[in-house]
């Protein structure tokens, strides 16, 4: 009988994520777009353009967002297909997934390790490829496509899909447990965290003595809690009694955050910073997201859910259209903006780093970027055969 139960108690949840969902949640692809334009703008070195990011104002970045959502995501996609057609078939479509992950990633490792090596011998800068962290292929390279095989060996700026690819790998195993207590998946998550900055524990990177830049056994609390948010849904409708207290404290928070922030860009605002506060803060690791990033993030979400409900009418003005379109192809264009932003580092270095090549390159990469999402809808939606019609649900990843 209570096999029974619990299996009732699963179609619900599930049933119940699935009416959640049935209105599409447009901020999802809005700011997971948002999120891939900000990586872009902030992995070109000394761009002025990035101060338009979140980076520069507070503790945490665009990373944070886009696992979130990454979390969010998966769930709604494969919560239904695991209601519809069993675990086993709703594991297999991961796995299918996480194949498709790995061969991105792959190519993006082989195209980008090109453009770092034809950049380095056309222009005469051996020191880039040192930069990109690309000297194992010198060393010993056998051994470093191996490695990059494994996931073990990555260049500069390709560690979010490895993270992505171990933390979906193992999602089959989470989603019946985060359908059934979501309260308990994010206590377990939250307890691997807590161990591993306690214990140190991280995966182990090439070459020897290395460690993954992103740690999956930290940074899946950001990506099972926003599983479990897209499972509580309207249960988390208790947390408006608070609603003011709540955002007073987060906006207290961000206001704090944004003083330490820009206290690292100005040295007056760093005079003015006690001593005992710099050693409470620091290291603020990412590596391991600190708790500091974290609750920086969680602030940020809860103010955007404030401001922002599912239902306001600003989310369906069509000046959003390029960065919903985006968000919606956003494996595409993450692969995209990490090779154009080496582009643009090139191309702003050969112009002795300007604030005018800076620009025209950020806003040149992101409509290349904008152009290529549209391109992949359209061809999505099949061609010149097909009609115009609203973007597809979000899915983890697309």
């Amino acid at each position: 009988m209570a096999s029974v139960a619990d299996a009732a108690r699963v179609r619900y949840q599930c049933r119940a994520i699935t009416n959640a969902s049935s209105g599409r949640d447009i901020r999802l692809d809005l700011f997971r777009g948002l999120a891939l334009w900000f990586i872009f703008l902030d992995h070109i070195p000394t761009n002025v353009m990035s101060w338009l990011t979140v980076r520069n104002y507070g503790f945490s970045d665009a990373t944070e967002i886009f696992v979130f959502i990454s979390g969010y995501t998966a769930v709604i996609a494969y919560s239904r297909m695991m209601q519809r057609d069993g675990w086993i078939r709703a594991s297999s479509r991961i796995y299918r997934r996480v194949w498709q992950l790995y061969v991105a990633h792959i190519l993006l490792f082989v195209a980008f390790s090109a453009q770092v090596a034809w950049v380095s011998i056309a222009r005469d800068t051996p020191a880039l490829i040192e930069e990109m962290e690309l000297l194992g292929f010198g060393d010993n390279p056998y051994q470093a496509i191996l490695e990059a095989a494994l996931l073990r060996f990555r260049p500069v700026n390709l560690d979010v899909l490895p993270l992505y690819i171990v933390l979906l790998a193992a999602f089959p195993f989470v989603l019946p447990a985060v359908v059934r207590w979501p309260l308990g998946v994010i206590a377990v998550s939250v307890g691997l965290y807590a161990a591993t900055c306690h214990f140190n524990w991280n995966l182990a990177a090439y070459p020897d003595g290395k460690v993954w830049f992103f740690n999956p056994m930290a940074w899946q609390v950001v990506f099972h809690v926003g599983a479990a948010c897209a499972v509580l849904g309207p249960r988390l409708a208790w947390l408006d009694r608070f609603r003011w207290p709540l955002t007073a404290l987060a906006v207290v928070y961000l206001l704090f955050a944004l003083f330490i922030a820009l206290s690292w860009q100005y040295n007056p605002l760093q005079r003015q910073v006690p001593m005992w506060i710099n050693k409470l803060l620091y290291p603020i690791d990412k590596t391991n997201i600190d708790i500091l990033r974290f609750t920086h993030f969680l602030a940020i979400a809860w103010l955007v859910r404030v401001a922002i409900p599912q239902s306001a009418s600003i989310l369906k003005w069509a000046i959003w259209g390029p960065l919903r379109r985006c968000g919606e192809q956003s494996l595409l264009i993450f692969c995209l903006g990490t090779f154009l932003a080496l582009s643009g580092q090139v191309t702003v270095s050969h112009f002795e780093d300007s604030i005018v090549s800076q620009v025209v390159v950020s806003i040149t990469g992101i409509l290349i970027m904008c152009l290529a999402a549209y391109i992949a809808a359209w061809f999505k939606d099949g061609g010149p055969s097909s009609s115009a019609g609203i973007p597809r649900a979000a899915g983890a990843l697309t």
